[in-house]
């Protein structure tokens, strides 16, 4: 067993427990617990009293975190709503948010305190659906028309984001037109994926078995979800996207599939009790700790090969002035897919 203290876990987990428990106490302060814990971690973390730091197991469990994040913001997506009026309002909406940001971007990158006008507009236009999802849930709007149409317009932006993030800033080699190869490729595996699931839930006899151990020790369907979500994260990192693409996609397939939820009324509740309850805010809370230098946060990629890795995003982020480290790692491009808590 490699050698770890589970010290700053036992605090990051005391404060996600104490958080949501507070406002509890304190019905009329209407503020989500996802703010008080990204706060709690920057009082906490080195950036102030120093009391908690991140080590392995924050690490782990905060990345993991992430991905499920991801993945119940993909399983609120109703995908019947994804079309007509309200997707073409999102979709123009997310163009006018990136059209601004160019300008911004240029701007700044002119003044010399950025170096890529693109990265930094495609920052500006996104949204953090990780956030908009819990808060919604909490508020009991997540259903209803005007959560519905904030959840599409977070999507769109979400993705669209992290798309153009995994085409032009990632850490694969390669071209751009190799990439959106790549990505097409990625978007028809998942397809296929999400059909096979789709026809194999239909039979009786698979369905019966899953009926019989959903609600026993095995979770079984609980554990597919799971199978799914690792693996398409672990194959968008396979073809040199990001990962929590992967994760969200994952759980947009499960949606799409888990249409009928009236032999397992419980599954979705189960999913969000390991996430909400356990893995997300301990990402939260990292978040807020964040890394003990800008070395701990972008650090040099592992390469079989010989040659340098490849800059990816956050070196294009670096200033002029006061330039970021000069190679990062693909996960460190998580900042951008949670920028409301950085």
């Amino acid at each position: 067993m490699p050698d770890v203290s589970f010290v700053n876990l036992f605090i990051v987990c005391l404060v996600a427990a104490a958080a949501p428990l507070l406002l509890g106490f304190a019905p009329r302060l209407r503020l989500p617990s996802v703010i008080l814990e990204i706060v709690a971690g920057i009082v906490l973390g080195p950036s102030v009293l120093g009391w908690v730091k991140i080590d392995l197991p924050i690490q782990v469990l905060g990345l993991i975190g992430l991905a499920f994040l991801l993945f119940l913001s993909g399983l609120e997506i109703d995908a019947r709503k994804l079309r007509g009026r309200l997707l073409r309002l999102a979709a123009l909406g997310y163009l006018i948010t990136l059209a601004l940001g160019v300008p911004i971007g240029v701007a700044l990158h002119s003044a010399g305190w950025v170096r890529s006008p693109l990265l930094l507009a495609i920052a500006l236009s996104a949204t953090s659906l990780g956030l908009v999802v819990p808060v919604l849930k909490d508020a009991g709007k997540s259903d209803s028309e005007v959560g519905q149409t904030a959840i599409v317009a977070a999507t769109v932006a979400d993705f669209s984001a992290i798309l153009l993030l995994s085409l032009f800033f990632s850490a694969s080699n390669g071209s751009t037109g190799s990439r959106l190869v790549l990505v097409a490729a990625f978007a028809v595996l998942v397809a296929v994926t999400g059909l096979i699931v789709s026809r194999t839930g239909r039979s009786m006899r698979l369905g019966s078995v899953l009926l019989r151990l959903q609600d026993t020790t095995a979770e079984i369907r609980v554990r597919f979800a799971v199978v799914l979500l690792i693996a398409f994260t672990a194959l968008a990192e396979r073809f040199g996207l990001e990962s929590i693409l992967g994760a969200f996609l994952a759980g947009v397939v499960v949606s799409i599939v888990d249409r009928d939820s009236a032999s397992h009324p419980h599954f979705r509740t189960k999913l969000e009790a390991i996430g909400f309850g356990f893995l997300i805010p301990v990402f939260f809370i990292s978040s807020g700790i964040g890394p003990r230098s800008p070395q701990d946060c972008c650090r040099p990629r592992r390469c079989r090969s010989s040659s340098p890795p490849r800059r990816s995003a956050c070196s294009w982020a670096g200033s002029r002035r006061s330039p970021a480290p000069r190679w990062c790692s693909p996960g460190c491009c998580r900042c951008f897919s949670s920028r409301s808590s950085h």
